[in-house]
């Protein structure tokens, strides 16, 4: 069956763009300059896939999804904007884009999102027919749906790395460093005998440890010189305002204290709560330790990266105080930052 996709946006030349890329690929196309249009259009025939702008005239992209989610809730969406309306990107996926790629977009970032959501959305099917059949097919399906569950993690993980690379782009010094985060938590939390699904969790939740930093402003994030005692405060604010963003969706539920603890400091002297000791969340405490690493390690706007061995010897010192003893301890024998 042919696969039919609408695409959104009031500038003519993106719309044949995709179109003909799409179409080269041998999908069927229909394109709109608003949203009002693209209503008529899905109003009146079945659509795979929706890829629309979010600012047009007469109705933009949110208020397009959010009319399209409440006709057919398992409509795929996918966002396409520029830079600067990175909050309504975000925004998007709350109401329930399935993904949001940056302008200028890269036709192959637009084909490679739109064939993992088309299959997304095959596994979904297959699943949900998976479910009608349980007991005629538990034994001979139990294999695929495995695969099949996997593979909607992946996709599901790399939404949020995408997220997570819109984070990090806020701020050109620390490009990549939720990943690196990440991916040294992971090795903490497997040395400490993590069970996997407390594994998994702790993955979203440092990918997405700065996701509030989306709200604070690019000459602060940026400045070049020392922070004035309001733009700290400005800056300390970025847990609560990640907390905000995630705090309506389900799947971030056991997520959000991993966001709004990660600067707690194991004395009470951190933010925004002042929690000590066991009190921080277990998962906080060890996203702390990688982030401060890896905030020392960068170049930032003031200061050069500090030479590793400075940065070891000023987390010894802080060892019990910002630092839980049992995590850094983890982190430095085993020498985690190397790995």
């Amino acid at each position: 069956m042919e696969e039919r996709i609408l695409i959104v946006d009031d500038e003519e030349m993106i719309c044949d763009m995709l179109s003909r890329r799409l179409t080269q690929e041998g999908f069927f196309c229909v394109t709109a300059r608003n949203g009002k249009e693209a209503l008529n259009h899905f109003y009146k025939d079945a659509f795979s896939l929706i890829i629309s702008d979010i600012k047009m005239p007469e109705m933009d992209g949110i208020e397009l999804l959010k009319k399209v989610k409440a006709i057919h809730p398992k409509m795929i969406v996918i966002i396409v904007t520029a830079y600067p309306e990175i909050d309504m990107a975000v925004e998007a996926m709350r109401v329930g884009a399935y993904d949001f790629i940056i302008k200028p977009a890269d036709l192959d970032l637009v084909m490679l999102s739109v064939k993992r959501a088309l299959e997304k959305k095959r596994l979904e099917e297959e699943v949900e027919i998976y479910h009608k059949n349980l007991e005629r097919l538990v034994e001979e399906r139990t294999v695929k749906l495995q695969q099949a569950y996997r593979t909607l993690k992946k996709a599901h993980l790399d939404s949020v790395k995408v997220l997570a690379e819109a984070i990090d782009a806020k701020d050109p010094y620390t490009r990549g460093h939720s990943d690196r985060v990440r991916r040294m938590s992971l090795q903490i939390a497997t040395s400490l005998g993590f069970s996997e699904e407390r594994v998994e969790a702790l993955e979203y939740g440092a990918l997405l440890h700065d996701i509030g930093k989306i709200g604070i402003k690019d000459e602060i994030l940026q400045k070049p010189g020392v922070l004035s005692p309001e733009e700290y405060q400005t800056i300390q604010e970025h847990p609560l305002i990640g907390v905000k963003i995630v705090e309506g969706i389900e799947f971030f539920r056991d997520k959000i204290l991993m966001i709004r603890n990660h600067h707690e400091h194991f004395d009470g002297r951190g933010y925004p709560d002042g929690l000590v000791g066991k009190a921080i969340p277990l998962e906080a405490r060890i996203i702390a330790v990688p982030d401060a690493f890896d905030a020392m390690a960068s170049l930032r706007p003031h200061r050069k990266a500090m030479p590793l061995r400075d940065i070891l010897l000023e987390m010894e010192k802080c060892k019990g105080r910002q630092f839980d003893p049992n995590v850094l301890e983890v982190f430095l024998k085993e020498e985690i930052y190397k790995k």
